[in-house]
């Protein structure tokens, strides 16, 4: 079917530092794409790039055949993403939740109550409309979560980390979902996870990153096949070291201090 996303030596620096080095990588329509790499590895950067929240520094992509730079609110259009942190308000129902999103992405009334009501059904809330988000569990605000990216129909669901911090049951429940969802809905999954086991399992593709660099991509079977591993785990860690990394804020204190230096030239 093509290529959903194209991404052409895709270059992100913040002063001297250099987040993302020259990437490129495609996700093909409809397939479950998983993004891996370590904490500071340029994962978090290039998904704001293709998100539009970054401006590259050089290089090119396309999101939807849209291009980042010269067609910003037909990419927007075009996807739908869940963070890694909460983003619902707690102090809204889940219907209110799902509405309120409708009608920031404009979706006509008649179609934002048709589209409510299935994407509800297919995650199991429906029954749950009217409850206060805040008496949800973990589990029912993620898949409410992805249930509201889909609402206005988008090509490409972009998931930061979908399953962190979340039991192992609640964690296999959202991958069904999200299998689900895929294929009832015929959208491109890019998604992010330090679950290895969860991208093994589920990803048609993979694309490893470390330093800003891609370090591998294939298939699960041909990334450990070229490894000489039994498992995606020790594939990912006989290409990006076994060291102990920062962790995300300290990464992200880091970039912020380069585009601060970056900003005061």
């Amino acid at each position: 079917m093509g290529k959903i996303i194209e991404v052409k030596n895709l270059t992100k620096k913040f002063g001297d530092f250099v987040a993302v080095d020259n990437i490129s990588f495609s996700v093909e329509h409809g397939e479950i794409f998983a993004f891996l790499g370590p904490n500071g590895a340029g994962k978090t950067t290039t998904i704001k790039m293709l998100t539009t929240l970054l401006e590259p520094t050089t290089g090119e992509a396309k999101v939807n055949n849209f291009n980042l730079e010269t067609e910003r609110d037909e990419v927007r259009h075009s996807f739908g993403i869940v963070f890694q942190d909460p983003s619902l308000d707690d102090d809204l129902t889940a219907y209110e939740n799902m509405e309120f999103h409708g009608v920031l992405y404009n979706v006509p009334k008649n179609i934002r109550v048709k589209r409510i009501e299935e994407l509800l059904k297919l995650v199991d809330l429906w029954d749950r409309q009217k409850d206060l988000v805040k008496t949800f569990s973990g589990g029912m605000k993620r898949r409410l979560e992805i249930a509201r990216s889909l609402i206005h129909t988008p090509k490409v669901i972009f998931l930061d980390e979908p399953t962190v911090g979340l039991d192992p049951q609640t964690r296999n429940h959202i991958w069904s979902y999200v299998v689900d969802l895929s294929k009832k809905e015929g959208v491109t999954v890019f998604l992010t996870t330090h679950y290895m086991e969860e991208a093994d399992k589920m990803a048609d593709r993979v694309v490893i990153i470390d330093h800003g660099k891609v370090m591998a991509s294939g298939t699960p079977a041909e990334l450990k096949k070229n490894t000489h591993t039994e498992s995606l785990e020790e594939a990912f860690l006989k290409l990006t070291g076994s060291a102990i990394r920062s962790d995300e804020a300290s990464s992200i204190d880091t970039l912020r201090s380069h585009a601060r230096a970056w900003g005061r030239r």
